[in-house]
Parts: C-alpha cells; sequence; structure tokens
C-alpha cells in the first residue's frame, strides 16, 4: 500500500517545483551542449535487527528476501548512480540499550558502485541486535550531505519501529530542515500499525513515499523503482533562505524557487526588488508533515516598505489536505529608464495549530516561488488595470450596479402604475 505523498518542500519536486519550470532561462537552443548534471545519490538503509529472522515472506526469513532484493537491485543499478548501503542492528546483540542505539554502520561508501564488493558485504550480514532507526537516518544522512549538487534518497528498509528513545519522525523532520533535499522512501516488511504510522510520518516529512511489502519479488521492484527514480531530471532545486520577523530584516530574494521553516502561527518577511515594466508574480506552500488541528490557512501579500498593503491571497484548509497554498501578481508600468525598482515586501504567514502533544521544532516545510515577468500592457489583462493599480474598476462597478438599479427601479415602478390605470 503506497501512501499519500507530501506535495510542497521537499517539498521539492511538488507543486512550486512544476511552477518553477517557468524561471529557468529560455536563451538555450537545440544546438546548445546539454550541461553535465551531477551524479545522484541513493543509500540504501537496512534493518539487520533480530526480528529479521521472522521467517514469513514468501516461506524464507525477512533477513534471506532482503538480501535476495538487494542483490537483483544492485544488478540493475544505472551506472549514473552513486549508492552507497547502511546497516541498523547489525553488530551487537547484547541488553544494553545505550549500546545498541548505536549500532549503525556504513557498510558500502556511498560512491560509484562496485557491484561484487556490494553485494559480498550484503552476503555477510546475519539479524543480530536492536533497531535504531532514528541515529541510523542521521549518520546516513551525513553520508549522502558530502559533495555534489545531485539528487539525494534514502531507502529504509525495516521490520519494525525504533527501539531507541528518539522518535524517528523527529529525525526526519530535523533532516528535512536542514535543506539539503534528501528524500527518504520507507518500506515495511510486514509491519504492524504502529510500524506502518511510524514509517509513513518519516517519509512525508521529507515528501517521500512509504510502502507495505509482503512478498520478495514487492520489495525488489520497489527498491529498484526507487533507486531509478532518483535519476529523473529535476526542474528546480529550492535555495534554502530564512524570512526575518519584519520586512526591514528580510532577504532579498530575486527569481527562483526557496525554501524555508516557519512555526506555528508565525509571519515571515521577504523583500523583492520590482522594476518598472516588470510584473512579480509569487506562490507559496506550506505542508502540514504533522498532525494539526483541522481548520488552518496560509497567507500571502505584498506591501509597500512604509506598509501600505499592494496585494494578498489567503487559502484555507479543512484537515484533509497536506499542503495549501496561496498566489498573488503585482504589475508595475513602465516608466522612464532611470525610474528606480520598488522594493516589495512579501509576508508568508500561516494559521496552523496543533494538539499539545505535537512539537513545534522544526517548524513547517515552506516553498516560496519568485518570478519576475514583463509586465501586460493591454487593457484586456485585468490584473494590470484592476484593484492593484487603484480604485477604478470598483468605482466603475458600484456606478454600473446604481444605474442599473434605477433602471430596474424605473421599469417595475412604470409596469405597476400601468396596471393600475388598465
Amino acid at each position: 500500500m503506497i501512501m499519500r505523498r507530501l506535495v510542497a518542500t521537499g517539498m521539492a519536486g511538488g507543486l512550486l517545483a512544476t511552477l518553477a519550470c517557468g524561471l529557468l532561462p529560455a536563451s538555450a537552443t537545440a544546438d546548445d551542449e546539454p550541461a553535465a548534471q551531477p551524479s545522484p545519490k541513493v543509500e540504501l538503509v537496512l534493518d539487520v535487527s533480530g526480528s529479521m529472522r521472522a521467517k514469513d515472506i514468501d516461506g524464507q526469513s525477512r533477513m534471506s528476501a532482503a538480501k535476495q532484493a538487494f542483490d537483483d537491485v544492485l544488478d540493475s543499478t544505472p551506472p549514473d548512480v552513486e549508492l552507497g548501503i547502511r546497516t541498523l542492528g547489525a553488530d551487537y546483540p547484547g541488553n544494553d540499550r545505550k549500546t545498541g542505539c548505536k549500532d549503525t554502520k556504513q557498510l558500502y561508501p556511498v560512491g560509484p558502485l562496485n557491484r561484487t564488493e556490494a553485494k559480498t558485504a550484503v552476503a555477510t550480514l546475519a539479524p543480530t541486535g536492536w533497531t535504531p532507526i532514528g541515529p541510523a537516518l542521521l549518520a546516513a544522512a551525513d553520508d549522502l550531505k558530502a559533495g555534489g549538487e545531485g539528487t539525494r534518497r534514502m531507502v529504509l528498509i525495516t521490520d519494525g519501529e525504533d527501539t531507541c528513545n528518539a522518535d524517528p519522525c523527529d529525525v526526519a523532520r530535523d533532516i528535512a530542515a536542514q535543506g539539503i533535499h534528501l528524500v527518504i522512501d520507507t518500506l515495511g516488511l510486514i509491519p504492524n500499525a504502529t510500524t506502518r504510522n511510524q514509517l509513513s510520518c518519516i517519509a512525508e516529512a521529507t515528501g517521500g513515499t512509504y510502502t507495505t511489502v509482503q512478498h520478495r519479488a514487492q520489495l525488489t521492484s520497489k527498491v529498484q523503482q526507487l533507486v531509478k527514480r532518483s535519476t529523473d531530471p529535476v526542474a528546480a532545486t529550492p535555495v534554502a533562505t530564512q524570512g526575518a520577523a519584519n520586512c526591514a530584516d528580510a532577504p532579498v530574494l530575486k527569481a527562483g524557487l526557496y525554501s524555508d521553516r516557519e512555526t506555528f502561527s508565525e509571519n515571515r518577511w521577504y523583500r523583492v526588488d520590482v522594476r518598472p515594466g516588470q510584473e512579480l508574480r509569487a506562490a507559496v506552500s506550506i505542508g502540514d508533515d504533522r498532525a494539526v488541528n483541522a481548520g488552518y490557512g496560509v497567507l500571502l501579500r505584498g506591501v509597500t516598505l512604509h506598509g501600505r498593503e499592494i496585494v494578498r491571497d489567503d487559502e484555507g484548509g479543512s484537515g484533509r489536505t497536506d499542503a495549501v497554498s496561496a498566489g498573488i501578481r503585482y504589475p508595475k508600468p513602465k516608466a522612464d529608464s532611470d525610474t528606480p525598482a520598488e522594493t516589495v515586501c512579501l509576508q508568508v504567514g500561516n494559521s496552523f495549530s496543533a494538539p499539545a502533544s505535537v512539537k513545534t521544532t522544526p517548524g513547517l516545510p515552506v516553498e516560496l516561488s519568485i518570478d519576475l515577468v514583463h509586465s501586460p500592457d493591454q487593457p484586456s489583462d485585468v490584473a494590470f488595470y484592476g484593484l492593484g493599480r487603484g480604485w477604478w474598476l470598483l468605482g466603475l462597478l458600484a456606478v454600473t450596479g446604481g444605474i442599473a438599479g434605477l433602471l430596474t427601479g424605473w421599469a417595475a415602478r412604470w409596469r405597476m402604475n400601468s396596471g393600475r390605470a388598465s
């Protein structure tokens, strides 16, 4: 069963990533040489705890099924993928929790794949100890951080929930908040309800997927699919930024896709310089990567440096959506070449709240898309001549409504008088 996938931050890879395609320069031609793409990085994180001895996957142990699946995956790994393997619970068989919760190691380093060496390393594994998922996630994130800007993906394969003190879902949120754009996919081998909930939460916190696995062939095909998915082209990678508590201290953003974190009911500010003849287009998505109360909303508005509101949009959610988005447009007419750019202050706010048991840190994932395009110059574009540029449209609507009302009232009175005369 494949669970829902988080839309924003990794949101990277959601709706705003698609919108960001329009932010990329259009100067390339068919004759241009394609730019060399950095190698995608993938680390397979395998649970080797004692529970992997259970023989309930097609009549063989979970460990045996995982080893066979790994052999098939290693044979089919694309040549441009840098792949590594990390284990958890593979070495310490004792009862000391402190020691057992440190039992994670990199079995094969992330890099160009030598299939024979990787298969030999996996063949030596035997179910042994604890299930330190949280520490393994942190260590694997460090494995994937180094070098290059290619996609980063972690595939966690386990048959149980974390047996250590750290909540792995909180760990996943912390990893997402680091801004390294690491996606964690999780696979549960014959999981119970607690394991499903924990693994789903880990995946959703980073924009990954969760899958329940009951057969070896299913495990093989799913891991192969996830490894190959790392080679999919990415339209745009969000740039980590940090909004300020007020416009004066806000970072100045150019056209691009940005990621941030925002705590519950917080407002953050960003600045964009809009030159005459340009139109600012901005969109924001905030994802609920943990349990939140129903009835929430997202605000995006543009104001001047003096605090006058220019344009705004706010959207609400009922508790059934993974993310809420809002978008605005603000055009500036053409002017003399020496006319300076106008600084627009963008406010991103939210009205999320959560039960007392839910941790509020790190903040909720934010993706902010900024685009600056040529401003429209035709009267047919309401955004250029509408309320964002003045109040004449409102006045026209009021006058039109007044005249229509007078005519309707006169016609009704004339009919009434005509009826009495007859």
